[in-house]
C-alpha cells in the first residue's frame, strides 16, 4: 500500500505513519515544511527501520495544493492509494485568523491535491468539536444539526468536514476523536492541551493539601477522552475496511463521564485530593444574558478574570466547555471495528500513565532553566544579599541565564569572593558594597545603579538578618527589633520605592520579597525576625495592588530552613531538615518564570491554614516544640545543646519551620 499523509510529524500523524510502515511493503509520503526538515532524524529514529520507506515531501498547507512543485506532483499522479488529511491547529490558545487558514484552507487544499493526484480515498481527521455544543446525543451521520460552535476551534473543524463532504470527489471517510490524550500504556504524548490543562490546578491541591482532604471542583458537562494509541489504531483498521465509503467515525469512549468525574480520576491519579464537593457550572447558565455581557464589559472584572485563568494556567474559552452537553454515538464506529479487538480502554486503567508522563516530561517547570533565559537575558537583575547563601545562589543562576546581574552586601572582601566565583563559571556579576540598613547609604545606592545601568528590571529583595530570641530574653534588647526593622523592612522598602518609579515608566518589573515560612505559622522564638519579614510582606501586598495594572508583579517567597552561615552558630539546626542554597534559588527562579503571587512549601500552606482554621491548636504546637528546643544562653548567644530525640521528630513534622 501506498500512503500520503499531511501533519505527519504531529502528535497522532508521526504514530499512524509507524504504524502504516509495520507493512513491508508500504510506502509512506509525508508533507513536511522546509523549515521542519530538522525534525527528520527524530522522527526516522522514532519510525524505526521502516522510517526508510517514508519520504518527505516538501510543501505546506498554507499554499495551493499544499504548495508541492510540478514535479512532486507529476511524480505522485495514481501512486496514492489512501490520502490521510490530518494536519491542523490542535490549541485552544490560537486565534481564528490562524485556525481557519489551516483547519479550512488547508483541508480545501488537501482535497484539491488528492483529486489532482487521482489518489484512492480521502481520509480526514475532524473532531468532535465539529458537533459544537448540541444538547443531545449526536450521531455520526448528523452534521449539519451542529450548534454553539462559538470558539473557533469547533466552528473551523466544523467547516472543514463541511469541505470535505461538499468538496471531495473521491471516496472519502471521517474519524471524529474525542479529546486525545497521551499513550494508554506509557502515557507518552507530545504537548500538553485539552484536559491537560486542568493538571496543573490538581498538582497545585496536591502541593496545598493532604490527599485526605476534600476538596472544592466543580460538576460541568460531559467530557470524552481517548488515548492516541486507541485513536490511531482505530483509524488504520477502519482505513483499510472494504464498503465504508462516504461515512463518518466516531472514536470516543463509550463511557459517559462528566467534568468532575474526570478531574477526580485524574486526582486518584497524582494521589491528590479528590474534589467531593462539586458546584455545577450549569446554575451560571440560570444568569440573565445582560448580567454575563455586564460582567465581561467590566474591566475590574474582566481583569480579576484573566488573572484568576493565569493563575491557574487555564487558556481562555476553556470554562465555556465546562458545560460541554454532547454525547457522542459510535455505534458506526464499533461495527466498523468488530473482529480486530480494538476498544477503547477506561480512563481509570491509563490515567496514571498519563500523568505520571506529564509530570515527568511535559510539567511547565521541567522547563525551568530554559524559560528563566527566556524572561531574563538582557535584563538587569539586581539581588541583594547576594554575597552568600541564597543570595549568591540565585545570582549565579540569574547570571549564567544571560542577565545584566548585580549583588550587594555589606563585606567589600565577600563581595569580591562571590563575584570570583561567578566568573569562574563563565558569567559575570557587578557587585556594590553598600549597607542597606543606612536609608542614606541605600539612596546613593539606588541613584548610583540607575546611573551605571539606566534601570532594574527584576529586584531580589533577599538581604536580611535574623535573632533566634524569645520575647522572655528580649526585655532588655529593644534594639533587637529595631535592627530587624532597620535592615528587612525599612532597607528593603527604601531599595524598592528608588527603583518602582524607573520600572513604572517602562511600564514593567519584577520585585521579589524572600520572606519566611515563619511568616505562615508564627514559629515561636523568632518575634523580631518574623515581624519585620511580615511588615515586608504587607507592605509588597499593598504595593502589588497598587501596581497591578502597570505592568510591576511582586513574588512574595515564603523560605523553609536555609542551610546558610546564618543558621549554622544553632546547634539545634545541625541535623534539622534545611534545603539547600542552590534549593532556595530554585525557587527565586520560579518566581521570575511563572511569576505567582506567592511561594510557599506545602508545609507552610498548612501552617497557615492550620493559623486560620484552628488557631489554638497552631499554638498548642508551636508551644510544645518551643519548649522541646534548647533555650538560649544567658548572655544571649545561640544554645550550644543539640536537639534532642523530641526535637528532632518535631522537626521533621514541621520541615522547615524555625524552631
Amino acid at each position: 500500500m501506498r500512503y500520503f499523509v499531511t501533519g505527519g510529524s504531529g502528535f497522532i500523524g508521526k504514530r499512524l505513519i509507524r504504524n502504516l510502515l509495520d507493512c513491508p511493503d508500504s510506502t509512506v509520503w509525508f508533507l513536511m515544511r522546509e523549515d521542519s526538515r530538522h525534525k527528520l532524524p527524530e522522527l526516522s529514529a522514532f519510525w524505526g527501520p521502516g522510517a526508510v520507506r517514508a519520504i518527505p515531501v516538501t510543501g505546506d498547507v498554507l499554499h495551493p495544493e499544499l504548495g508541492l512543485t510540478a514535479a512532486d506532483r507529476a511524480a505522485l499522479v495514481r501512486q496514492v492509494d489512501h490520502f490521510f488529511h490530518l494536519a491542523a491547529i490542535y490549541d485552544l490558545r490560537a486565534g481564528p485568523g490562524p485556525q481557519m487558514a489551516a483547519n479550512v484552507g488547508g483541508t480545501r487544499e488537501a482535497v484539491r491535491l488528492a483529486a489532482a493526484l487521482d489518489a484512492g480515498c480521502f481520509h480526514h481527521m475532524s473532531s468532535v468539536a465539529a458537533a459544537g455544543m448540541y444538547d443531545g446525543v449526536f450521531r455520526e451521520d448528523m452534521l449539519d444539526e451542529a450548534e454553539g460552535l462559538w470558539h473557533p476551534y469547533f466552528s473551523t473543524k466544523h467547516e472543514a468536514e463541511q469541505v470535505v463532504r461538499r468538496e471531495c470527489r473521491l471516496p472519502w471517510r471521517v474519524y471524529r476523536p474525542g479529546l486525545v490524550v497521551g499513550d494508554s500504556r506509557t502515557g507518552e504524548a507530545d504537548k500538553a492541551d485539552g484536559p491537560y490543562y486542568f493538571f496543573k490546578l490538581i498538582q497545585k491541591m496536591r502541593r496545598i493539601l493532604p490527599p485526605w482532604m476534600p476538596a472544592l471542583g466543580i460538576e460541568g458537562g460531559r467530557i470524552n477522552i481517548v488515548p492516541v494509541d486507541y485513536v490511531v489504531n482505530a483509524m488504520q483498521w477502519i482505513a483499510h475496511r472494504e464498503g465504508l465509503d462516504r461515512q463518518c467515525f466516531h472514536l470516543t469512549d463509550p463511557a459517559l463521564r462528566r467534568v468532575g468525574d474526570v478531574l477526580n480520576i485524574f486526582a486518584h491519579a497524582a494521589h491528590a485530593p479528590s474534589f467531593s464537593l462539586r458546584v455545577n457550572t450549569a446554575l451560571l447558565n440560570f444568569l440573565p444574558a445582560w448580567i454575563h455581557q455586564g460582567m465581561t464589559a467590566l474591566s475590574p472584572l474582566r481583569r480579576l478574570r484573566e488573572a484568576v485563568m493565569a493563575e491557574l494556567g487555564l487558556p481562555d474559552g476553556i470554562m465555556g466547555l465546562l458545560n460541554w452537553p454532547t454525547r457522542f454515538d459510535s455505534r458506526q464506529a464499533r461495527a466498523a471495528l468488530e473482529g480486530s479487538g480494538i476498544v477503547c480502554p477506561p480512563l481509570e486503567s491509563y490515567a496514571a500513565a498519563v500523568w505520571d508522563y506529564w509530570e515527568r516530561h511535559l510539567d511547565p517547570e521541567l522547563s525551568v532553566e530554559r524559560n528563566l533565559r527566556a524572561q531574563v537575558a538582557g535584563k538587569v537583575v539586581l539581588v541583594t544579599g547576594g554575597s552568600s547563601g541564597i543570595g549568591l545562589a540565585a545570582a549565579r543562576r540569574v547570571a549564567d541565564a544571560g542577565a545584566t546581574t548585580l549583588i550587594c552586601g555589606r563585606d567589600g572582601g565577600r563581595l569580591a569572593a562571590a563575584a570570583a566565583e561567578i566568573g569562574k563559571e563563565g558569567a559575570s556579576v557587578q557587585a556594590y558594597q553598600v549597607d542597606l540598613a543606612d536609608l542614606a547609604a541605600c539612596e546613593k545606592f539606588v541613584q548610583q545603579v540607575l546611573a551605571d545601568h539606566g534601570q532594574v528590571d527584576i529586584l531580589v529583595n533577599n538581604a536580611g538578618r535574623s535573632i533566634r530570641r524569645t520575647v522572655d530574653a528580649s526585655y532588655d534588647r529593644f534594639h533587637d527589633f529595631q535592627r530587624m526593622m532597620q535592615l528587612n523592612y525599612f532597607g528593603a522598602v527604601r531599595l524598592t520605592m528608588g527603583l518602582l518609579p524607573s520600572m513604572v515608566a517602562r511600564g514593567g518589573g519584577q520585585v521579589i520579597v524572600i520572606s519566611s515560612i515563619g511568616v505562615l505559622t508564627s514559629a515561636p522564638r523568632f518575634s523580631a525576625y518574623i515581624a519585620s519579614k511580615a511588615a515586608l510582606e504587607a507592605w509588597a501586598g499593598c504595593a502589588a495592588a497598587e501596581f497591578a495594572d502597570l505592568g510591576i508583579v511582586f513574588t512574595t517567597i515564603n523560605m523553609p530552613l536555609v542551610r546558610t552561615p546564618m543558621i549554622a552558630p544553632t546547634a539545634a539546626y545541625r541535623h534539622a531538615p534545611a534545603i539547600t542554597p542552590e534549593e532556595a534559588a530554585s525557587f527565586v527562579v520560579r518566581a521570575i518564570v511563572a511569576k505567582p503571587v506567592r511561594i510557599a512549601t506545602e508545609v507552610g500552606q498548612a501552617g497557615r491554614a492550620l493559623q486560620v482554621l484552628a488557631p489554638r491548636v497552631a499554638q498548642t504546637i508551636l508551644n510544645a516544640a518551643l519548649r522541646l528546643a534548647p533555650a538560649e544562653e544567658a548572655d544571649g548567644t545561640p544554645a550550644t545543646q543539640d536537639a534532642s530525640p523530641e526535637l528532632l521528630a518535631m522537626q521533621q513534622l514541621l520541615r522547615g519551620v524555625h524552631l
